[in-house]
């Protein structure tokens, strides 16, 4: 059992923990935390009555958003495309869509015990 814990500690410190991320990718992730609370604001507001598709529709310009400015740099040749740059964006997105929705549920649960 110790020899396979060993096997797991050593792959999850040689792929994750000395793996540095670099500065262009936190950037992205960054910016994706402000563009997914606004769109999720936003589809909240479009469909106040249907909120797991506002969350799904959310996401899904998040990622559409994130890649569609990939795309366009590749297309251009404006820019560096790398996929990576996408993900880190999606990753940020959805915290900021987390946050938002924490942050949304506080309020109304809030606002029903006030009534």
């Amino acid at each position: 059992m110790i020899f396979f814990f060993n096997l797991y500690f050593k792959f999850v410190t040689k792929t994750f923990v000395i793996m540095k991320i670099a500065r262009d990718k936190w950037k992205h992730f960054y910016v994706g935390i402000p563009m997914g609370a606004i769109l999720q604001i936003l589809t909240y507001y479009i469909m106040p009555q249907h909120f797991v598709a506002s969350i799904m529709v959310s996401f899904v310009l998040v990622i559409s958003v994130s890649y569609g400015f990939e795309v366009l740099s590749l297309i251009t040749k404006k820019g560096h495309y790398d996929i990576f740059d996408a993900v880190a964006g999606v990753i940020g997105g959805g915290i900021g869509m987390a946050i938002t929705l924490l942050l949304l549920k506080i309020f109304i649960v809030r606002l029903m015990i006030a009534l």
